[in-house]
C-alpha cells in the first residue's frame, strides 16, 4: 500500500509534489462564429453567374443582393429612397448612383446582412457606382470576376431556347432538350446575337473600370469550364478568403476534431 502511495506521488506533476497548486489543463469547446464574407461576383451575359450564385449563397449562407430587387422593393414598399426612384423611373431617365447607393446602403444595414454576410450580385456596374460606394466605405472582401470569352458569350445566348410550357431553359448545343418538345421551343427576343453583342460590349466597357477598385481582392475565374469546376474553383477562393478573416476557421479545418473545434487553455 506504501509502495503504491509512493509510486502516485512520483507521477504527480512537481507542483503538486511541492505543496503548490496545479490546474490540469482544461479542454474547453471553441465558441466559433464563421465569418461573415462580403462578396461582389461579376461576368457578363451568359457567364454563369447566376448559376454560381446560387451555390455561393447555398454553401456560405450569403444574403443574396441585386440592385434590381432592391429597387422594386424599396418602389413597391414607398421608401424614401423607392419614391425617389420611381420618379425616374416614370420619367424613363436612369436612376442617380447616389439614390441606388442610399438603398444598397440601408439594405446592407439590416440585420440578416449583419449576421450572415452579402453577396452583391452585379454591382458595381461602372466606375462611378464604384466610387459612389467607395465612398460609402462599402467594400468587399473579395470581387469573383468570372472570365468568358465574347465568341462563348454569343454562343451560349443564341443556343438557348425557352419551353413556354414548364418554363426550363435548354441549349441545342450543351443542353439539348428532348426531341418531343423540340417544336414548341421558342427563342427569347433579346437572345439574338446582335443584342447579345451589344450587352456583351457593355457590359466590357465597364467592367475594367470597375475592376480597378479591387485590385487586391479580384480573383479571377475561367467561366469555360464545366459549371461545377467554376463553382469549386470559386469554393477555393471563398474559403481562403474565410480563413484569412477567421484564423480559427483553418485551425478547425485541419484539426482531427473538426467536427467539434476545440481549443485548450494551459
Amino acid at each position: 500500500m506504501l509502495a503504491q502511495q509512493r509510486l502516485g506521488a512520483a507521477r504527480q506533476p512537481a507542483a503538486f509534489r511541492a505543496g503548490k497548486v496545479y490546474a490540469r489543463p482544461v479542454r474547453r469547446t471553441a465558441v466559433k462564429a464563421r465569418a461573415t464574407l462580403k462578396v461582389m461576383i461579376s461576368g457578363a451575359p451568359a457567364a454563369g453567374k447566376g448559376t454560381q450564385c446560387a451555390k455561393i449563397i447555398e454553401k456560405y449562407g450569403l444574403v443574396h443582393i441585386s440592385v434590381g430587387d432592391i429597387l422594386r422593393d424599396e418602389v413597391k414598399n414607398g421608401t424614401a429612397a423607392g419614391k425617389k426612384a420611381k420618379d425616374f423611373m416614370d420619367r424613363g431617365v436612369l436612376v442617380p448612383d447616389e439614390v441606388v447607393v442610399e438603398m444598397v446602403k440601408s439594405r446592407l444595414a439590416q440585420d440578416d446582412v449583419k449576421q450572415n454576410g452579402w453577396l452583391l450580385d452585379g454591382y458595381p456596374r461602372s466606375a462611378s457606382q464604384a466610387e459612389a460606394i467607395e465612398k460609402e466605405g462599402i467594400r468587399p472582401d473579395i470581387f469573383l470576376l468570372i472570365q468568358v470569352p465574347d465568341e462563348l458569350l454569343v454562343e451560349r445566348v443564341v443556343g438557348r431556347r425557352l419551353d413556354p410550357v414548364t418554363g426550363a431553359i435548354y441549349h441545342l448545343k450543351y443542353n439539348p432538350p428532348p426531341a418531343d418538345i423540340v417544336g414548341r421551343l421558342v427563342q427569347r427576343s433579346d437572345d439574338t446575337e446582335e443584342k447579345c453583342r451589344v450587352r456583351v460590349a457593355t457590359h466590357n466597357a465597364n467592367v475594367d473600370a470597375v475592376v480597378g477598385y479591387y485590385t487586391d481582392c479580384k480573383v479571377d475565374i475561367d467561366g469555360t469550364q464545366s459549371m461545377a469546376e467554376v463553382f469549386e474553383a470559386i469554393a477555393t477562393a471563398l474559403d481562403a478568403a474565410v480563413a484569412s478573416k477567421d484564423p480559427l476557421e483553418q485551425f478547425c479545418k485541419d484539426s482531427p476534431d473538426a467536427d467539434e473545434c476545440r481549443v485548450y487553455d494551459d
